[in-house]
């Protein structure tokens, strides 16, 4: 089977969407022979026509006909992956070059498919920002876009009720797949007794901004009860000059490559985030955290808990309780997190979108 997948990036592109997809269309080759040509929605992306056996190919422009234009090509294929992010298509996150292309491209031929995976819905915000303006715009573009599918997919389940609503009946049965790690699945993590007393602190630069601005206590507090040695810190600079936290040095490790990283996660004991938990099913970076057996901390954003995931069960929250978090203790939140990583590691979730690209759900 042959399929085109759009993306809003991909390598050397720093994309979260981007990995995610790529992953899985390496993995559907493997698995199921299902073989994938990568559009990219950007036109100021830059990469090869060829990555990995892959032929990639990119809008000029972010129009309909250009888009309909590398979709009717010759040979193309009559079965589309969609990776939906609204801000990744269009700069104030609504793409109607994209929603009007497909739906033109869908409308022409009966044994034509669209599958979307949604990355996200549509924004929020106050009344002083752009997001709350712009939202009703992008929950209609979400509701076309979801009626016009063959068959969707997300990574939360609020986000599959969400779209289900907006279906307006269409689509009833959205599988919620928490996204995987995108840097690696080690088969057999060590357990944390047997690794260094390091912490590290892995993501985009704000995320990792607000562990040391909003988050310092808690970290410091983590730092103390499990008696780590080391802070890492992995990815772009965060312009803070922050050398060692109550004793403990930070090592700056800037961009590293998905090996490097994964070989660092094996050698932690703690993965620490500050980011909102309702959300932590999309995370990547949690998601990794949970593949390499690492202890998830992080801070209180909310006691709304789906997904499977329940805090002191599944993560750690540093600044919510008054108990103190031993390595003991620790080990079974490890173990639990990578238990629940299981059920949607990248091959079980290849399989899941395989039924859905074929049709045989």
């Amino acid at each position: 089977m042959q399929l085109i997948s759009i993306v809003s990036g991909l390598p050397p592109m720093i994309d979260g969407v981007g990995d995610y997809a790529f992953n899985i269309a390496r993995q559907l080759r493997k698995d199921f022979a299902i073989n994938t040509d990568f559009i990219v929605g950007n036109p100021n992306w830059v990469g090869e026509s060829e990555i990995e056996g892959f032929s990639v190919s990119k809008v000029s422009v972010r129009s309909v006909a250009n888009l309909l234009s590398l979709l009717n090509c010759n040979d193309h294929p009559s079965t589309i992956l969609l990776h939906y992010v609204c801000y990744g298509y269009a700069l104030r996150g609504c793409p109607f070059w994209l929603i009007d292309g497909l739906q033109q491209w869908r409308s022409a031929s009966r044994i034509r498919s669209l599958v979307t995976m949604f990355h996200e819905t549509y924004a929020f915000g106050p009344p002083w920002t752009s997001a709350f303006w712009l939202s009703p715009v992008q929950k209609n573009l979400l509701a076309r876009l979801a009626r016009l599918s063959d068959r969707c997919l997300t990574s939360k389940e609020g986000y599959a009720k969400i779209i289900s609503k907006l279906s307006s009946g269409k689509q009833t049965q959205i599988h919620a797949i928490p996204v995987f790690s995108t840097i690696g699945e080690p088969e057999q993590p060590s357990p944390l007794a047997e690794r260094p007393r390091r912490l590290v602190v892995f993501g985009a630069v704000p995320t990792r901004q607000r562990v040391y601005q909003r988050s310092l206590a808690a970290l410091a507090r983590t730092c103390q009860e499990l008696l780590i040695e080391e802070i890492v810190d992995i990815g772009p600079a965060t312009e803070l000059e922050i050398s060692q936290i109550n004793g403990v040095p930070v090592i700056a490790m800037g961009e590293r490559g998905t090996a490097e990283v994964s070989t660092i996660l094996l050698s932690s004991i703690v993965g620490f985030f500050d980011y909102h938990t309702e959300y932590l099913a999309k995370s990547t970076i949690f998601a990794a955290y949970c593949a390499h057996r690492l202890i998830p901390v992080g801070t209180f954003y909310s006691d709304f808990q789906e997904d499977g995931l329940q805090a002191g069960k599944h993560y750690w929250l540093a600044d919510r309780t008054i108990e103190s978090l031993s390595l003991a203790a620790g080990q079974v939140i490890a173990d639990n997190a990578y238990t629940w990583y299981q059920s949607h590691n990248l091959s079980s979730q290849a399989k899941v979108f395989a039924t859905q690209l074929t049709g045989k759900c």
